[in-house]
């Protein structure tokens, strides 16, 4: 699986990537900025939950599709697992969002992340930790390469 480096500060999250389409760009500009809104308003140390009714709250307000705690299953050839695997946001049906408070983000946050791209067909994602003095040491953007082999699962109709 090829995944391009991941970006930990807003100038790097939002710098334009070439393998990003104009809406998909335009989309994590807008996370980009919505999550540091929301970090100024309320600050560090609370629950995700709290961090994630908010970010929704904030990317509608901004005329985004937020989809919250969407189930996905996991297919394994003929199998369908429901592993309890939940996204925390999906937004415009283009990105994932991991939220977290957390004092810091280990290795199983970024490859958890890795998973759902995988698992959900989409390419871009954020791991977004609100547990931090400033939000843009919180921003960890992760693209899938186009073409990286994976498994098929558009999120259309999950919910």
């Amino acid at each position: 699986m090829s995944v391009l480096p991941e970006k930990t500060h807003r100038q790097d999250a939002k710098t334009p990537r070439k393998d990003l389409d104009p809406a998909e760009e335009r989309l994590a500009s807008s996370i980009v900025d919505a999550a540091i809104k929301v970090h100024a308003a309320l600050g560090p140390g609370l629950l995700e939950s709290v961090y994630e009714t908010c970010m929704a709250h904030e990317l509608e307000q901004r005329g985004h599709h937020v989809k919250r705690q969407v189930v996905l299953p996991i297919h394994y050839g003929t199998l369908k697992l429901d592993a309890g695997l939940r996204l925390d946001l999906v937004v415009d049906d283009l990105a994932v969002l991991e939220l977290k408070s957390v004092e810091r983000l280990l290795p199983v946050h970024h490859a958890q992340l890795l998973t759902y791209l995988k698992l959900s067909g989409l390419r871009l994602g954020f791991l977004l930790n609100f547990n931090v003095p400033l939000m843009r040491e919180g921003v960890v953007r992760k693209i899938l390469q186009k073409g990286a082999p994976g498994l098929p699962g558009p999120l259309a109709g999950l919910v």
